[in-house]
């Protein structure tokens, strides 16, 4: 049985988001209507999740000290990653000693917070089909690692070169030839959360899709462990940044059981509860795993449209030990809505053009600052099929006019 308390008590169930962008914040609206007491943490005051959360703290959560001091003086009962940028070894630290519990586990953050843990995981661990991949610390072995060297095959032309640790697509960029290559590294040196010079090169699948598969770990009504999978989720990058998504994205039946099979691989051997982001790509009845991360994850803000329960719900659902009903409701979409500007404290027009869309809503996430690229809110639409619904939000998207005051 699992007991809530009321928050702003001294029984009050207190959790704790390391990072408060507007996914973060969703999983904060969640968990406030299931009475659960928030403290929104992130580098920069005013993030978004701040905004709605009981308490505010502003913390270089990649400091292991600032972030031992907060969780010892706040003493939430969970700790949920929102972010790559955090010092996870002190998060090992404090669940090993009992003080907090982490989500989905202290080890499933350290390892999933950069793309080589996750990776060798996946490939030298569990024996997953991935790309070809190869680690790198410089220039001169990102050029050797394409090329091959002492009889090695290299990962050739065209390739995928991302920072070990970033986030939303960021420093991520593909080579075509030789003379890509500096500009991919230096891309990649300035685009990495943490500058420490290493970079994944990723040999170019030629896939038909990529699919978000939505895959969550929630206590069963027996007490054990279940897994539960949403339908996937079709989304399109550009530059590693999703720009719209989908769901549901068809799949043939036994792609579709290959993708699970995946998914319930890594999830399982991460372990803990709450929900995982598993990219997968998708080759006829062929699937290879991406990447994985243990939280709500950016092409799954659809969900607030689509299913019963968002990703959002399913995530502070599954962390609480509650039951999760993944179902779908209708068909949906999504597309994201840019700042264009550089400025801080933007306005918006159009948002009675982009709501008069049929079946349409907005997310605008209230970010202090605009850049030209960053994601500052995203329009939703339902209808009765995908195609139709694809077409919604990009039209509303695009009526939606940020601009500097």
């Amino acid at each position: 049985m699992t007991t809530l308390g009321t928050p702003l008590t001294p029984h009050s169930t207190k959790v704790m988001l390391l990072g408060a962008g507007e996914l973060g914040k969703e999983v904060l609206i969640a968990l406030q209507r299931l009475g659960v007491e928030t403290i929104a943490v992130d580098r920069y005051d005013h993030a978004p999740g701040q905004q709605v959360a009981h308490h505010a703290r502003t913390i270089a959560m990649s400091d292991p000290a600032q972030l031992k001091a907060l969780i010892e003086t706040e003493r939430p009962h969970l700790v949920v990653p929102e972010i790559e940028a955090i010092a996870t070894p002190m998060l090992e630290q404090l669940e090993a000693a009992g003080v907090v519990r982490v989500i989905p586990t202290a080890r499933a953050a350290r390892l999933t917070m950069d793309r080589e843990g996750i990776r060798r995981l996946a490939a030298e661990t569990l024996g997953l089909p991935t790309s070809p991949y190869r680690f790198c610390d410089s220039l001169a072995e990102l050029q050797a690692a394409i090329d091959g060297v002492n009889g090695e095959k290299g990962v050739g032309y065209p390739c995928i070169v991302k920072p070990v640790m970033s986030s939303s697509g960021k420093g991520q960029s593909k080579i075509d030839g030789p003379g890509d290559v500096q500009k991919a590294w230096d891309y990649a040196m300035a685009g990495g959360r943490v500058s420490h010079g290493r970079v994944i090169v990723e040999g170019f699948i030629d896939f038909d899709y990529e699919i978000t598969l939505l895959t969550v770990r929630a206590v069963g009504e027996g007490g054990q462990i279940e897994t539960h999978f949403c339908d996937p989720i079709g989304h399109v990058q550009v530059s590693g940044d999703y720009v719209e998504s989908w769901q549901p994205h068809p799949m043939h039946p036994a792609a579709l059981e290959k993708a699970r099979q995946i998914a319930r691989a890594v999830t399982g051997n991460l372990g803990g509860q709450g929900l995982f982001g598993v990219e997968l790509f998708v080759q006829g009845e062929q699937v290879w795993f991406s990447e994985v991360s243990p939280r709500p994850h950016d092409t799954g803000l659809v969900t607030l449209c689509t299913q019963h329960q968002s990703e959002f719900e399913l995530h502070a659902r599954a962390i609480l030990g509650l039951p999760v009903d993944t179902s779908l409701r209708n068909p949906g979409a999504s597309a994201v809505i840019y700042g264009g500007v550089e400025a801080a404290g933007i306005v918006f027009d159009g948002v009675d053009e982009a709501l008069r869309v049929p079946g349409t809503d907005l997310r605008l996430f209230g970010k202090p600052e605009s850049f030209a690229k960053r994601r500052m809110g995203v329009a939703l639409a339902r209808a009765g099929d995908v195609d139709t619904a694809r077409t919604h939000p990009k039209l509303a998207a695009g009526t939606v006019r940020p601009r500097q005051v």
